[in-house]
């Protein structure tokens, strides 16, 4: 397909005068260097799994291996990804290795890629609708598209009255939503109430929710307590409590953070009770689904997402589910008006007649680059019925997860979770943080498969997380066959000191 032609113009052409800065990548030769970088990802997508996953090099490796000045005569791409391919893909923890379960994941595709390049070559700053038209208008729309493929109420769609925005991250949607709850409780009240804002979540809530409250000026957070026999959820009942001591004394409540897929234990918050009281306590409700929002798409799984009418803002990530590369965070906001309250800053030059949807004035930042383009390009690419069997992939890889675990005495799943979203939590059967965690170094140091930690409980305890774009079930047993090696590794070790 031919590449687009510009519109006729009244303007004559200009001619260059020989005096000009002469530009050295012509059409021509950036043509033959995206088809030479095209095929090197290309080439190493296809080889990614033979990679060790988690990066084996030591702190400052790479200083000794570069020149240390930068270069005075250009160099090809050859020598480029010569030295990427030598010195940078080693200390590289391969996030898109088929067997990288560590943290969450951050997915991509080609369709997403693609995108980037074409977001990369236009290079706009969407701040304002007239700084790119396109760039504003494409965002609602895929906005909206993808609100409805998740089964979101109307209330967030644009034919609702409600507005979605792109942010870089979750945290970042976290900290507009308390700048905007801030900005509503704080509404026709004195200046100094703003020492008095509080804010709720839960103990297995994102450490996003603390850095929020850093950056906003929020000087209480109330860190609410979970349990095993609750699946580590928060309740409606303990917010309450929270609330009306805070009231009492003299402090002013205004915003809960719920989670559906927590990080630790992957525990869906009860939406519907943490929104019923929220609803009548005056508070804002922020729902993260950062990780679990994805499977929304899944009319099996709609029910974990039950009561989302009642939040005023929610997150999810389609860099962790959906296959569009970081970053790119779905937030969609019931009454923008609070957000543009707390961030719009619109100085004479940013001025301009058509200022219905300026998305600088829904995010700390003034730039964002077009990160529509690769969701636009992954729904389109991938469908809906594409994505919903991503989704179920990676549940189907779970379960044979799940599987093995439980016919293997030593582990179990940790008390108090269960296995949901892609996500299985497990622990040594009978606890004990130093083994557990050499047992986890041993694991990864094999360079075959990359596992990290967390605690509940108390607990040191393993997360497997199924994020990366390329895992299959094979996959997942050859990390079940390394994570036995280590188990029997160890157990022929206790038994030659008891000789």
């Amino acid at each position: 397909m031919a590449g687009p032609q510009p519109p006729p113009c009244s303007l004559p052409a200009a001619a260059p005068s020989p005096a000009d800065y002469k530009q050295p990548f012509g059409a021509e030769e950036w043509r033959c260097l995206g088809h030479q970088l095209v095929d090197w990802l290309a080439d190493y997508q296809a080889g990614i799994g033979r990679w060790p996953v988690r990066s084996q090099v030591s702190p400052g490796y790479l200083r000794p291996l570069l020149p240390a000045a930068a270069p005075e005569q250009p160099q090809g791409l050859d020598a480029i990804l010569s030295d990427v391919t030598q010195h940078i893909l080693p200390g590289i923890t391969h996030w898109q290795s088929p067997s990288f379960f560590a943290w969450f994941g951050a997915n991509t595709s080609p369709p997403s890629q693609l995108a980037e390049m074409l977001c990369s070559a236009l290079n706009v700053i969407g701040f304002s609708w007239i700084s790119s038209p396109a760039c504003t208008e494409l965002e609602a729309i895929c906005m909206d598209w993808l609100g409805q493929l998740l089964g979101l109420p109307p209330c967030f769609l644009s034919a609702g009255g409600g507005t979605g925005v792109i942010q870089s991250t979750a945290s970042e949607a976290t900290l507009v939503a308390l700048l905007a709850a801030k900005a509503r409780a704080l509404a026709g009240r004195p200046p100094e109430d703003a020492s008095k804002v509080v804010a709720y979540c839960s103990d297995q809530a994102h450490s996003s929710v603390k850095k929020a409250c850093m950056v906003a000026g929020v000087q209480h957070l109330r860190v609410l307590p979970t349990h095993a026999a609750q699946q580590h959820t928060l309740q409606a009942a303990v917010l309450e409590a929270a609330v009306e001591a805070d009231r009492a004394a003299g402090l002013l409540p205004c915003y809960v953070v719920a989670t559906v897929g927590t990080t630790s234990s992957c525990a869906v918050d009860p939406i519907p009770a943490v929104g019923a009281a929220a609803q009548r306590l005056g508070l804002w409700l922020h729902v993260d689904a950062a990780w679990a929002g994805a499977y929304a798409l899944l009319p099996e799984l709609r029910h974990h997402f039950e009561g989302l009418e009642a939040a005023d803002s929610l997150d999810t990530n389609p860099h962790k589910g959906l296959l569009t590369g970081f970053d790119c965070s779905c937030m969609w906001i019931k009454d923008a008006s609070w957000a543009r309250a707390a961030l719009s800053l619109t100085p004479e030059y940013l001025r301009h007649a058509a200022n219905d949807l300026d998305y600088k004035d829904l995010q700390v930042p003034l730039g964002r680059k077009m990160r529509s383009l690769k969701l636009w390009f992954v729904m389109r690419m991938y469908g809906a019925e594409g994505l919903r069997a991503y989704l179920r992939n990676r549940l189907e890889c779970q379960r044979a997860f799940e599987a093995l675990l439980a016919g293997e005495p030593r582990l179990r799943v940790a008390p108090g979770t269960a296995p949901a979203f892609g996500l299985v939590c497990f622990q040594l059967s009978r606890p004990d943080e130093a083994a557990s965690e050499a047992l986890l170094e041993a694991v990864n140091a094999t360079g075959k498969v990359f596992l990290v930690h967390t605690k509940l409980d108390g607990v040191h305890t393993w997360r497997l997380a199924l994020g990366s774009t390329n895992t299959q079930r094979c996959h997942v047993e050859a990390a079940w066959a390394v994570i036995q090696q280590a188990l029997d590794n160890r157990e022929q070790e206790q038994q030659q000191q008891q000789l």
